[in-house]
This record gives C-alpha cells, sequence and structure tokens, in this order.
C-alpha cells in the first residue's frame, strides 16, 4: 500500500493510520484519505460528512457515538495540535466489549484513527488548542446520539491525566458529564 503505516489493536476494528508525509522547505503535503489505498484495508465507508472542533488545553470531549440505524464510522484527524484519541468497545456480543484503544493524534505525524461503527469514541486536548476534523459515514442524527461517561470505572480508560494535565480535572462540558455509566442498564451497540 502506497505510502501507509497501519497499526493494529488487540481490539478488532480500529486502526491507526500514518500516512507518509512530503516535506521541504516550503511545508509539507499528504494525502489524507485515498479511497482506494483505505478501501484495501477495509474502509469501503462512503463519508457524507466532515466535523472540525476546537479545543483548548485540557478540553475532554466524550464518550459519544450513534446508535443503529444511524451509527457512524469516523475518521479522526488534527490538523493543529495534539490530542489522545480513544476508542471504546461498545458492540453487543463483542469478545472486547468495554476495551478501549488509544492513540496520539497530532500535526507532526498527521496520523488518523478510523472508529468504525459499534464504538464510543472521546479525546483529550493536550496541546494550547487541538484542531480535530473527521469525516463520518452517517448523517448527524440528533435522535440516535448516546454516549457513556469518560470516566467510567467499568471502562477503566487511562486518559494519562497525570502526565498531560498534572492530575487536573479536563474541562467536560455539562452534557458528557451527565452521560450515564454502562453499570446503569447501558444497552450495547448493535
Amino acid at each position: 500500500m502506497s505510502g501507509l503505516e497501519v497499526t493494529r489493536f488487540d481490539v478488532e476494528g480500529p486502526l491507526l493510520i500514518t500516512p507518509r508525509v512530503h516535506r521541504d522547505d516550503r511545508g509539507y503535503f499528504l494525502e489524507a484519505w485515498r479511497q482506494d489505498h483505505y478501501r484495501e484495508l477495509g474502509i469501503d465507508d462512503e463519508f457524507v460528512q466532515t466535523n472540525a472542533s476546537r479545543s483548548r488545553f485540557g478540553t475532554l470531549r466524550g464518550l459519544h457515538f450513534q446508535r443503529a440505524p444511524h451509527a457512524q464510522g469516523k475518521l479522526v484527524s488534527v490538523v493543529r495540535g495534539r490530542i489522545i484519541d480513544v476508542a471504546v468497545d461498545l458492540r453487543k456480543g463483542s469478545p472486547t466489549f468495554g476495551h478501549s484503544v488509544k492513540a496520539v493524534l497530532d500535526d507532526e505525524t498527521h496520523a488518523l484513527l478510523w472508529v468504525p461503527r459499534g464504538f464510543g469514541h472521546g479525546f483529550l486536548a493536550v496541546s494550547d488548542n487541538a484542531d480535530v476534523v473527521y469525516q463520518v459515514d452517517s448523517f448527524h442524527a440528533p435522535t440516535a446520539e448516546g454516549g457513556v461517561r469518560w470516566n467510567d470505572p467499568e471502562l477503566n480508560i487511562d486518559w494519562e491525566l497525570e502526565r498531560f494535565l498534572q492530575g487536573a480535572r479536563p474541562l467536560v462540558s455539562p452534557r458528557d458529564t451527565a452521560l450515564p455509566l454502562v453499570a446503569d442498564g447501558f444497552e450495547p451497540l448493535a
């Protein structure tokens, strides 16, 4: 495959994809998305919407998903700054239900994280500002939105708060703070 380095995780589905970056004294160029190369990886999704967010240092967004029939696969990238990106397996009957994968995405490596349908997604901004862009394969559907709390003890996600925030609490929206825990009767994703 031309110019892509692919990292697979212990949890089946998510992929960390690092493109070849061509740098010179003018700057850089890279192919962030090329359908034929991604198709070889098993990502044959048609992206229908591109979302962008800016988050200041210490902001934690997530863990979000959309339920079927509006479930979303996401291809997440950072165009400025650095984040700790997390995907959590929430698939019904999955042998790795509740397990997460984590990757650093930044504007140096330009790595992208593929988050398939059936996964919750969130990130922690660990630079002054982080501009995150992600393509999704299903339109935003407010009635299908869902999530689980970022600090759910059953999920036991290591956000590396001590390392990046020196133990300070992250900035979390009231909506994300109120998301349920898995133990609150969470129904796995189809």
